[in-house]
């Protein structure tokens, strides 16, 4: 792996530096990184940048026109980002100007924004308003966690989570039940393999995106709750039971699966899945409406990853989708009842209905709607019930995306192909992840 965390740190300190220094506006805002800004009138206009538009552009319209109803002296002007752009339209405007009021940022984006001092702590206005009690801890967890910061900087609105697809149709087939558990899931594997017909039980990630996937599926299977140890200095990453997992789970690779996944991203093996070629996959929510248009609803089910024998399930985050209040608004009071009205009961179920996602509030969580999305409906009980354990993943590192993605993915795919031992590939990452949390430390010791 190439370690240039270094030059990373100084850019990003230099963004830092020049956020609390530049000045000027946009167009689609007004504030600056730095500025206290103000509660304001309560009134008037507010900008919302909505991080995923196109895509969620017509439920948040209305969820929009649903406020200005409700509240007809505020005006909300919205802005659609594509989210390929979201994080470089944030970076641009806390340098140069033009923040909005209310903004939608993504876990992943949290501890970047917040580091330039950019979102305004919410734990507060969360006690004292509506939404207190009503959003989902596990949620709620993993904002704060991606923030690196014991404090709560986006309004949790939607979260998707780790699914296992598996084609219903292929099973009862082969007289199967379902794969509820790993020694289940690693059964059916094998028996839904017939490689001269060119079938198999499943399908690898191997290209872009691997590194999550394969993290799930350690974590699942050793069951380790935490991603550090108690110290919070040395990643459990390459503990002997990961190293374990992770050979069980490469192990599947041509034999239980198509040699072309070394390669593959989720598209690839999304349709193979969908044509009948692979029995299981591995993928989030995001790709549930793709398999309903591609096989109805009676030919496959989605489910939480598998339990353990003892029926511990064990999970690693994903990213949750949130609401953040700028800390340059000048309207500052406005901006919050937005984000508490989006938030609500009602709004909250009909942007995660439109969504196809797993709403943050609890009483969205409990509506008629998600019996007609099993999918959805499962992953929410998983993530409602407390039962399941949450391995928060470091979304806060600067680091994180270079060595869970590109640093990573080709060291991933020498393991599948044998070049390099799960125990080798999870020592170097483990001791990047160590470095990078502690250069982070002390980070946050000199600020």
């Amino acid at each position: 792996m190439i370690k240039s965390r270094n030059s990373r740190l100084a850019a990003t300190a230099l963004v830092s530096v020049l956020a609390l220094t530049a000045t000027g506006c946009g167009d689609d805002g007004s504030g600056i990184a730095g500025a206290k800004g103000a509660e304001g009138p309560g009134t008037g206009k507010i900008v919302f940048w909505d991080e995923n538009g196109g895509v969620r552009t017509a439920v948040w319209k209305e969820i929009i026109a649903d406020f200005e109803k409700a509240n007809p002296d505020i005006d909300v002007q919205y802005v659609g980002i594509a989210s390929t752009e979201a994080q470089s339209k944030y970076d641009t405007a806390i340098q140069g100007g033009g923040l909005p009021d209310v903004g939608g940022v993504g876990a992943a984006m949290v501890a970047g924004i917040t580091a330039q001092d950019a979102l305004e702590p919410l734990d507060d206005r969360v006690e004292a308003s509506s939404l207190k009690g009503r959003l989902n801890e596990a949620m709620v967890e993993n904002v704060r966690s991606a923030a690196g910061r014991d404090e709560m900087y986006t309004v949790p609105i939607s979260a998707t989570n780790g699914v296992l697809y598996y084609r219903t149709d292929l099973f009862e087939e082969a007289g199967l039940g379902e794969p509820d558990t790993w020694d289940e899931f690693y059964a059916a594997a094998a028996k839904l393999t017939d490689r001269k017909k060119n079938r198999f039980g499943y399908t690898i990630r191997g290209g872009p995106g691997s590194i999550a996937q394969a993290l799930d599926a350690m974590y699942g299977q050793s069951g380790i709750e935490s991603f550090w140890d108690e110290s919070g200095t040395r990643t459990t990453v390459d503990d002997p039971k990961n190293v374990a997992a992770l050979e069980k789970y490469v192990g599947l690779y041509r034999k239980a699966t198509p040699e072309a996944d070394l390669n593959n991203d989720f598209t690839k093996m999304v349709a193979q899945f969908d044509a009948g070629g692979i029995a299981m996959l591995n993928h989030n929510l995001g790709s549930y409406q793709d398999h309903v248009s591609a096989l109805g609803t009676g030919k496959f089910r989605g489910i939480p990853q598998p339990e353990l024998a003892d029926g511990t399930r064990v999970m690693v985050s994903n990213p949750v989708s949130g609401l953040g209040l700028l800390k340059s608004s000048e309207n500052k009071a406005a901006a919050w009842k937005f984000i508490e009205f989006a938030a609500s009961h009602a709004s909250n179920s009909k942007f995660a209905e439109s969504a196809g996602l797993i709403p943050a509030n609890k009483e969205a969580a409990e509506d008629p709607w998600l019996d007609r999305a099993e999918t959805t409906k499962l992953g929410a009980e998983a993530l409602f019930s407390g039962d399941t354990r949450i391995v928060q993943l470091p979304y806060y590192l600067p680091d994180w995306n270079t060595l869970s993605k590109a640093d990573s993915e080709s060291g991933f795919q020498k393991v599948m192909l044998g070049k390099t031992s799960a125990a080798d590939f999870l020592h170097t990452l483990a001791e990047d992840l160590d470095e990078a949390q502690a250069e982070w430390k002390e980070q946050r010791r000199a600020g």
